[in-house]
């Protein structure tokens, strides 16, 4: 039989920095869904991220263009057509042609229902309003029988010894989030929404990875600000006084190896569509 999977993602997982071209209004809406924008420099940190990331991806999914086999097909989704090109190039330049990638909005696919035998998300809900819908939007799209999978974080985050510094980032974090309707601990709420979507055999993992002086992904708290700069001084959040003097002492604090950093948890979940 062949397989199916469709990967619902606003994170363009192999992207390089570019110039912006002007936002085509069609894809406007679902681009503002999304909090941590869309510049050069967010491209690169989800590139980045893509890559620390790998071990999660291969142990959950492992790999899913090979999982599925030649005969099966892998869909890719997302919302900017700049990340749509730049994902096609890499999927061609890998050779992985059972790999298609489409432009769309992950609330509303317009790909055809009961259609996937795998629907999978990551790190996408936590960086969105009305999560439901998108989680709605998934098990539409799986047959009967067939699979959600969700990868969230969770921003649980442990910095020892405590600086005040790494507090007061963590609120201005915090603070953006719930502005744009987001919700930093979404992690935890997975298991729920996928009840509430109706999903079965509904199960979790979490993980907590902490990370070394010099690893990428010990600074994710430093780089999520900094992609949301522009609307945390917009919104008076933080001055930017204040938030140049903050990142700096965390930065600082971060180069120490004797801090022990543990940025968030990862919240693994998965549930099975009910047979037709």
């Amino acid at each position: 039989m062949t397989s199916q999977t469709v990967i619902q993602a606003r994170e363009a997982e192999h992207c390089h920095s570019i110039g912006d071209p002007p936002t085509p209004t069609h894809v406007k809406a679902a681009l503002t869904a999304y909090m941590l924008g869309s510049d050069p420099s967010e491209r690169a940190r989800l590139h980045q991220q893509a890559a620390d990331l790998l071990p999660h991806a291969r142990g959950v999914l492992e790999l899913l263009a090979e999982r599925v086999g030649p005969g099966g097909q892998v869909i890719g989704l997302d919302c900017n057509p700049i990340h749509v090109a730049l994902a096609r190039t890499f999927a061609h330049e890998q050779g992985l042609a059972n790999v298609e990638v489409v432009e769309g909005d992950a609330r509303l696919t317009a790909l055809s229902p009961a259609t996937f035998d795998l629907v999978h998300a990551r790190l996408l809900l936590v960086n969105i309003p009305g999560p439901q819908e998108v989680v709605a939007e998934m098990v539409r799209l799986a047959r009967p029988g067939g699979w959600v999978v969700g990868l969230e974080g969770d921003l649980t985050a442990v910095c020892y010894p405590a600086h005040p510094a790494s507090d007061r980032l963590y609120e201005i974090i915090s603070a953006t989030y719930r502005a744009d309707g987001a919700d930093v601990h979404i992690g935890r709420r997975l298991p729920e929404l996928w009840r509430a979507a109706g999903l079965e055999e509904v199960g979790v993992e979490a993980r907590a990875d902490v990370y070394p002086a010099g690893h990428p992904r010990r600074t994710i708290m430093l780089d999520l600000v900094r992609s949301m700069r522009a609307k945390i001084l917009e919104r008076g959040l933080a001055g930017e006084r204040e938030l140049d003097e903050v990142m700096g002492a965390v930065r600082d604090h971060l180069a120490d190896p004797r801090t022990l950093v543990m940025p968030h948890l990862s919240f693994l979940v998965w549930g099975r569509k009910p047979p037709a």
